[in-house]
């Protein structure tokens, strides 16, 4: 995968990350009715999915990896 597109990745990821923290963390209003998407859940799987990425990136610049 390039650069640019892990960049992308990260900036799209993050940006989900936030977003479903921020809907997951809204108080429950029984008016509207339930609540169809798992937005804690969503969140935790984006944010993992970053931090795979972050990982990723260290690689495509160089970092070090251990040997096998």
């Amino acid at each position: 995968m390039s650069l640019s597109l892990t960049l992308a990745l990260m900036a799209a990821g993050l940006a989900l990350t936030v977003f479903a923290g921020w809907r997951g963390s809204r108080p429950w209003d029984p008016r509207r009715g339930v609540r169809m998407a798992p937005w804690r859940f969503i969140m935790l799987l984006s944010g993992a999915a970053v931090f795979l990425l972050v990982i990723h990136l260290g690689a495509l610049m160089g970092a070090p990896q251990r040997p096998y």
